[in-house]
Order: C-alpha cells, then sequence, then structure tokens
C-alpha cells in the first residue's frame, strides 16, 4: 500500500511539472508568425477651443513681445489596438500626418512611445497634436497652394471656416500616411493606416 501510494505521489508530481512546463512555456516572435495588430480610432476631439484669431506683429500686444501669431487647435486622437498575437508587443511609435477638406495636409508628426500590449489583449493609446492658425496659413501659402487655387478658396476664410468647423464637426478631418510601428524580441513591423476621424 506504501509503495502505491508513493508511486502515485511521484505520478502526480511528474504530471504537474509537464503540464506546469506547457503553461509556462511561450511562444517565441519570428517574422513568420508576427500577425499584424487590429488597429481602430475608437475618438477625435479637440480637447481646448480657444476661438479663431489672429495677430499680426505689427500690433503692439497687452503684455509680451509682437510677432506674427494665430490660435491654437489641439487635436487628440485615441486609437484601439488589438494584439492577436501569442505573446505581448510593444507600440513604439505611430506617424501621421492630419489633413483637412481631404486634400488639405495640416501637419506631419512622429510619436515616439513605449506601450506594451499582453498576449491576446488590447490597449487604448492617446496621441495629441496641435496646429496654429500660424501654421496653418504658412501650409496653405507653400505646400497646399496649388490645391487652393485649384478649388478658388480664399486663405483667411478657409482658415477660418476650418477653424470653426473642426471643433463642431463639420471639417473633413483625415488622418493618412500613418505608419504604426511594433517590436516583440528583435522582431519589428511598421503597418500603415488610414481613416476619416470625421
Amino acid at each position: 500500500m506504501k509503495k502505491k501510494l508513493v508511486l502515485m505521489t511521484v505520478l502526480i508530481f511528474g504530471l504537474s511539472v509537464a503540464v506546469m512546463s506547457c503553461v509556462t512555456t511561450q511562444v517565441k516572435p519570428t517574422n513568420t508568425n508576427f500577425i499584424a495588430p487590429k488597429i481602430t480610432l475608437e475618438s477625435f476631439s479637440v480637447p481646448q477651443y480657444d476661438g479663431y484669431w489672429y495677430i499680426s506683429k505689427k500690433t503692439k500686444p497687452t503684455k509680451g513681445g509682437a510677432g506674427d501669431r494665430g490660435a491654437f487647435l489641439p487635436m487628440s486622437f485615441v486609437f484601439k489596438i488589438q494584439n492577436p498575437n501569442p505573446y505581448p508587443i510593444n507600440l513604439e511609435e505611430i506617424k501621421y500626418s492630419v489633413v483637412f477638406d481631404k486634400d488639405f495636409v495640416m501637419m506631419t508628426t512622429a510619436d515616439q512611445m513605449s506601450n506594451w500590449i499582453p498576449a491576446g489583449m488590447s490597449d487604448e493609446v492617446r496621441v495629441t497634436t496641435m496646429i496654429t492658425v500660424r501654421s496653418a496659413m504658412l501650409g496653405l501659402l507653400l505646400a497646399n497652394k496649388m490645391e487652393l487655387v485649384k478649388r478658388k478658396w480664399e486663405m483667411w476664410g478657409t482658415l477660418e471656416k476650418w477653424w470653426k468647423g473642426v471643433p463642431d464637426g463639420i471639417t473633413p478631418v483625415t488622418l493618412t500616411e500613418c505608419g504604426f510601428t511594433f517590436t516583440a524580441d528583435g522582431v519589428s513591423r511598421t503597418y500603415p493606416f488610414k481613416v476619416k476621424a470625421q
């Protein structure tokens, strides 16, 4: 009876070790088994709005120095990222361009980060960027001038329309030229993304 008890104890212990080793054995990331994460835009918002205005450097300020300055327009984008891989992945960078009215690139930026997403789980990531009336004006005079002429739009009227239309959800806002870069144990992948924010 004691021999059977000892034998059963040994078998149960051996089986437990085998099961535990199977559970804790992690799949290693490789170039062939890396599955593209699912990326969706969860929300778009203007976290602070102070109206539309522009002050020329010829205007004497109440306080501080004069300069060509315009209203700020911050924009916040929240992405949901689902990791279908059997191992954690790290979101390291998001590159994107903000486009108004389908054709006018307002700015291009890249956000560096380190955001680990566990295996089979999802996470939300927020990126916030900002343009000003001054930077948008320079964009309309340089990179976007041909499109502005083609549409026969006047610069100041267009800027005012955008500044009032984006917070109200009227002006179309699109994210283009996006690239989401993920890494996992030496494996690196960049996935393109394009979405209409509003």
